[in-house]
């Protein structure tokens, strides 16, 4: 049974890459914390931290500062291992979105297989939705994957925007627009099965607004171009601006 239309799209900035500036130097600074609180001033509606197996950037103690430090709602993205469950049960984060996780690749590289991987994904969505977290899986925008999500006991799912964005970047305007169009089938699908509808990576101020106009998102996930955006317009203006064109496209 589909719920009904958002009224307006969140927007999640992850903080993920304040933290790998600081670890390639080492020491305090910059303080994904003190970031998180910016993008609060800032008219974020959430925070998103991805704790790495291999903490190349949030480390442990950023997930613990956060969760007794910032008021807005986590969203701990994270891999599915017995490791990252045991943290996600000790915390409780507001929300825990399911990735796929390589050690080797420098980013997530697409959205999480749930289809082939459902018996070893479905325990950890029932466990941690148990636990009273809002599960969310990171998957591509397929009517299969979207099914087995629904099927799993999800309650999100959040649409995987990389190759929409990558089409921009080449120039290619008839595929990005094929994508786009892949996206809002995906996104009513999902819509209409209950789910409540995400969408993330790779966002930016010239490819956010065709994504904040689909009806059916609740929220973006946004952090790897606001952080770089960030070293020339300051993270606060970065946020704002964000925010604004999201609102345009919505009204």
């Amino acid at each position: 049974m589909s719920r009904p239309l958002p009224s307006s799209v969140r927007l999640g900035v992850n903080i993920d890459h304040v933290a790998t500036i600081r670890n390639a130097r080492g020491g305090a600074h910059p303080d994904p914390v003190r970031a998180a609180r910016q993008a609060s001033e800032s008219g974020a509606d959430g925070i998103t931290a991805h704790l790495r197996e291999d903490r190349r950037h949030i480390t442990d103690s950023d997930i613990d500062r956060l969760m007794a430090e910032i008021d807005l709602p986590l969203n701990l993205e994270m891999a599915a291992t017995p490791e990252m469950l045991e943290i996600a049960l000790r915390h409780k984060p507001h929300a825990v979105c399911l990735v796929p996780e390589k050690r080797e690749e420098r980013t997530t590289e697409g959205g999480l297989d749930v289809a082939a991987g459902h018996n070893h994904i479905a325990p950890y969505v029932r466990q941690l939705g148990e636990a009273g977290c809002r599960v969310s899986l990171f998957i591509e925008p397929d009517p299969v994957q979207i099914a087995v999500a629904e099927a799993m006991g999800a309650a999100v799912v959040e649409l995987h925007t990389g190759a929409y964005c990558e089409a921009a970047l080449e120039g290619d305007a008839a595929k990005q627009q094929r994508l786009l169009e892949r996206m809002i089938e995906a996104s009513q699908i999902a819509h209409e099965r209950g789910l409540e509808v995400h969408a993330g990576h790779g966002l930016t101020y010239d490819t956010v607004k065709p994504i904040a106009a689909i009806a059916e998102i609740a929220e973006l996930n946004i952090g790897h171009f606001l952080i770089g955006e960030a070293i020339f317009r300051g993270l606060r203006e970065s946020v704002e601006t964000m925010r604004g064109l999201i609102l345009e496209a919505r009204s």
